[in-house]
């Protein structure tokens, strides 16, 4: 399809020439930068709108979704016409928002639920999930991994920023990104002594280390890694303190090692086409067992050449960056492009 989407909103009595949007968000950074950062792959200008949700809806959305006009609080943005041309959400507090979106426009915004809201599917034009998520229907957009808002652009404006604070970390840079537990995986003390060993001997072979932890990795984990990397030279933020280096090591890294609990993690260093290594994690006790969404995106990639796992070395290889960012922008591109067409040629 040639026809773009400004073209197909140009015969409206508009003074924009693109579709308005609206990012419904509620404050949540890695919430609200996977919706901008799609609005923005679509080549739109959106508004963010946080919206404050009423109790039960606040605990309960989208399962509850009775009487939902009166479930936005007046703290927040509110949702009033004239209402945008496409509104879009991530996650389980923007669902409610846009299911009372499309209904209060009568259909004419078109919304866009990334990740899987698990009830209530057909109340959005389309819903963007990870393939993993076993989730298919007519609108529905399948991906690798998650969507981000890293871009080389972007990578290469964040570089300068950083460039003084790793002066002294040594080529080639290996930046570790450090996750912590969530509903598969465990991870204790004695693991980060583990994977600091590993990397102090990648400091003593020459390499320069970036190590960043998260807040799921915990004071006592990173206190193990900072112990076992001590006079190594590596540069370490603790998750908690200072300016978050995490764009810069994207930057400036010549390879990666992730752990295997982040999704979001793997799939942002992927995007960069520099070799990623997954450091593995104990699984918790009593979820050994059962389908993993984590290891099966991991053996996904591993299948098409995009990481390894990490054995203590860091390996070099090439691969196409995985940017499912503008595939999916493409896709929803040209299914708002049709909306629009229909809704004004009537």
């Amino acid at each position: 399809m040639n026809e773009t989407v400004a073209e197909a909103a140009g015969d409206r009595l508009s003074p924009h020439p693109l579709p308005s949007c609206w990012v419904i968000g509620d404050g949540r950074p890695g919430l609200e930068n996977q919706s901008l950062g799609l609005a923005e792959a679509m080549g739109l200008e959106p508004v963010l709108k946080r919206v404050v949700l009423r109790k039960p809806w606040r605990i309960a959305s989208p399962y509850v979704t009775a009487f939902k006009r009166f479930a936005f609080s007046g703290s927040g943005a509110s949702l009033e016409a004239p209402w945008p041309d496409i509104a879009i959400a991530t996650g389980r507090p923007g669902a409610l928002p846009l299911i009372y979106l499309r209904e209060a426009s009568e259909g004419r915004t078109f919304t866009v639920q990334i990740q899987d809201p698990v009830v209530r599917r057909g109340s959005f034009d389309r819903i963007v999930v990870p393939w993993h998520d076993g989730v298919t229907g007519d609108n529905i957009v399948t991906m690798d991994g998650s969507l981000h808002i890293i871009t080389p652009a972007r990578l290469a404006a964040e570089a300068p920023r950083w460039a003084d604070a790793f002066a002294a970390i040594p080529r080639p840079r290996v930046a570790v990104a450090i996750g912590g537990v969530n509903s598969r995986y465990d991870l204790r003390p004695e693991d980060m002594t583990v994977l600091g060993a590993q990397l102090a001997a990648l400091a003593a072979q020459g390499f320069g280390l970036l190590v960043s932890g998260s807040r799921r990795t915990g004071e006592a984990n990173m206190a193990a890694l900072t112990e076992a990397l001590a006079g190594s030279g590596a540069y370490i933020y603790d998750g908690q303190n200072g300016a978050n280096p995490y764009l810069g090591m994207l930057a400036h890294a010549d390879a990666f090692v992730v752990t295997c609990d982040s999704i979001n993690m793997i799939t942002e260093a992927a995007s960069t086409g520099r070799p990623v290594h997954i450091a593995r994690l104990p699984f918790r006790r009593g979820r050994e067992g059962g389908r993993n969404k984590f290891g099966e995106f991991v053996r996904r990639l591993e299948g098409s050449g995009r990481v390894r796992m990490f054995d203590g070395r860091i390996e070099s290889w090439t691969y196409e960056p995985l940017r499912e960012m503008e595939r999916v922008a493409h896709i929803l591109r040209e299914a708002l492009t049709v909306h629009l067409r229909n809704l004004y040629s009537r």
